[in-house]
């Protein structure tokens, strides 16, 4: 495969780097990927750049949860997309829902003016939308670039009939990327069946922290998250997806 993107979500310097190592050709960046990420801070996109020059689209999600958003959270999403053009960043990753399921169309229409000559990036929220054809369309009229999905399911593996659908009926007109539980196998199963050519991994893995003296009973989060595991990007996961995408 030629003109494949392998595009890694990360949320540390630490992984983006393992990233980059590892052939990605694009990465996500967010932060609080344990939550399924949210935008990173401005300080963690400048440490970055001290050490690559890669690709980056940012994560534009003011908090976890579901993605129909306050004025307050809409207004602090248009600033922080501002921000990120003025700092270089080469594309966004939005989103938004109205109370029925479909795409808010006007506000999306003001992300997309704020980002200017960024690459726009529909992520998840297109996997609980409510009409997923009419949602591409919509995103194909808006002038978005790519939509991020699973196909509506946990997994894109099982989300491949509505993936090999959008591919086909897209016509090139948007880049359809799979994510949600990419690896090497989903990959092997993905391409043959829809013919997708962008794929969006975390590739993570869970280190032990190097704390020697650990406090029981006194949790900082959620209590079924320890705080002496982090999560990092593989370097090797990420390598053994981009070798796969270059020999097929």
């Amino acid at each position: 495969m030629k003109n494949y993107t392998l595009e890694v979500c990360a949320d540390s310097v630490e992984s983006v780097l393992a990233a980059e190592s590892g052939g990605a050709t694009r990465i996500e960046l967010c932060q609080n990927l344990v939550i399924g990420g949210t935008t990173p801070d401005a300080s963690l996109f400048k440490e970055i750049r001290r050490y690559s020059d890669i690709c980056i689209h940012i994560l534009i999600r003011p908090r976890y949860g579901d993605f129909l958003y306050s004025d307050y959270e809409f207004d602090i999403m248009k600033d922080e997309i501002g921000m990120f053009r003025e700092l270089g960043a080469q594309g966004v990753v939005i989103g938004m829902l109205r109370p029925d399921g479909h795409l808010d169309l006007e506000r999306m229409a003001g992300l997309k003016e704020a980002a200017g000559d960024m690459s726009v990036t529909l992520h998840r929220a297109f996997d609980v939308c409510a009409d997923p054809m009419e949602a591409m369309e919509q995103a194909i009229e808006l002038g978005i670039n790519t939509i991020l999905t699973s196909g509506q399911k946990e997994c894109c593996t099982q989300g491949a009939d509505l993936l090999a659908e959008l591919q086909e009926k897209s016509q090139g007109r948007i880049v359809i990327q799979a994510g949600a539980g990419v690896d090497a196998e989903a990959v092997k199963i993905l391409y043959p069946k829809t013919g997708i050519q962008a794929y969006h991994m975390s590739g993570k893995k869970v280190l032990d922290s190097a704390m020697k003296y650990r406090k029981e009973g006194v949790s900082m989060g959620l209590p079924s998250i320890s705080e002496y595991e982090l999560m990092r990007t593989d370097e090797a996961k990420v390598k053994e997806v981009k070798e796969l995408l270059e020999r097929l």
